[in-house]
């Protein structure tokens, strides 16, 4: 198939490009270079600097490269900036994707793999989460992201041969098994990141923010998954695709675990008795959010393989050791 991936040179788009290649698909990458990497961009794919606004050079790319199915990835995705700025998150996100739909419209693309979030959710009150979990976000970039979903029903309603799946994501992480793709985020927000950057010296300390939530350990509990899993995942609901399909599923290892095992984990992987202070608990954080992932495994037969935290964090490490600066092109922006 040809495909285009948006957020191409992003940490996850990055990955997804280097899978479907692999797979013997044919790629157009396309980012606005804002965040992403141009050097993370497979070089047996495509490439097209192109803004999500850009509904024109869209369209004309979609046409030119007779793309058959999108992989949506582009977005903003701070939540705490997304408080600062909701203008910008619903401007790129949401706006953003009404751009690249009517682009596919009139281009005759039928089919998309959207990238949505766990944070569509908000706070349940219940674990684990399951699709039909009340969505109730808590900051813009989650509705930025909801209101991307409702577009999308709206839009298949109004054309049968329109067929896509929403894939909301829990906490990803990890890296290539083969080294040659890692995250390079401008400022890094990210657990194992975090952890791993301290462990080379390039922080001070690591912050464990609140030990005295209701858990096991006194830390937050997140689900990980993998990004190589997730991104198989993509290519699984991609296939499945048929006209008129609006599917929705949850991406996670279906447990979570604690910021401190997490913690635990990173010393054990690198072998460095890594430096830790402990703050307060930060407003807005839930105890524990895990993704129940059975709906994709039922109907798609789609399983991870990194469950365990010491092999999510490993695949990391070797990025970080062989990349502590990251990306060379430095074309991201705080």
């Amino acid at each position: 198939m040809n495909i285009m991936v948006t957020g191409g040179a992003g940490y996850i788009g990055s990955h997804a490009v280097k899978l479907l290649v692999e797979s013997g698909h044919h790629v157009l990458a396309v980012d606005n270079l804002c965040r992403g990497h141009r050097q993370a961009v497979d070089r047996r794919a495509d490439f097209q600097a192109i803004d999500l606004a850009d509904t024109n050079a869209l369209a004309e790319a979609l046409r030119s490269a007779r793309i058959d199915c999108v992989m949506h990835f582009a977005a903003l995705a701070y939540v705490d900036e997304s408080v600062r700025h909701p203008l910008a998150y619903y401007h790129n996100n949401t706006g953003g994707a009404v751009s690249l739909l009517r682009a596919m419209h009139g281009a005759g693309v039928k089919k998309l793999v959207f990238s949505s979030t766990c944070a569509t959710y908000g706070e349940p009150e219940q674990m684990p989460i399951t699709e039909s979990t009340p969505q109730w976000p808590i900051s813009p970039y989650g509705w930025s992201k909801w209101c991307v979903e409702r577009v999308l029903r709206d839009y298949a309603r109004s054309d049968p041969a329109f067929a896509f799946v929403s894939l909301r994501y829990f906490n990803v992480a990890g890296a290539a098994a083969d080294g040659s793709l890692g995250e390079d985020h401008d400022p890094e927000t990210h657990l194992i990141p975090l952890l791993l950057l301290t462990a080379l010296g390039r922080r001070e300390k690591f912050t464990i923010f609140g030990t005295d939530y209701p858990t096991p350990d006194g830390t937050c509990v997140r689900d990980y998954i993998h990004v190589e899993d997730l991104c198989d995942a993509h290519l699984v609901a991609m296939e499945a695709l048929r006209p008129g399909d609006a599917r929705f599923y949850n991406l996670g290892i279906g447990r979570g675990y604690s910021v401190r095992e997490v913690y635990e984990s990173a010393k054990r992987v690198t072998g460095v008795e890594i430096p830790v202070q402990y703050g307060a608990r930060r407003p807005g954080d839930p105890a524990v959010l895990f993704a129940d992932p059975g709906k994709i495994q039922q109907e798609l037969g789609w399983k991870p393989r990194y469950t365990d935290i010491d092999d999510i964090v490993r695949t990391a490490w070797n990025w970080f050791r062989a990349h502590p600066d990251g990306y060379t092109d430095r074309s991201r922006r705080a």
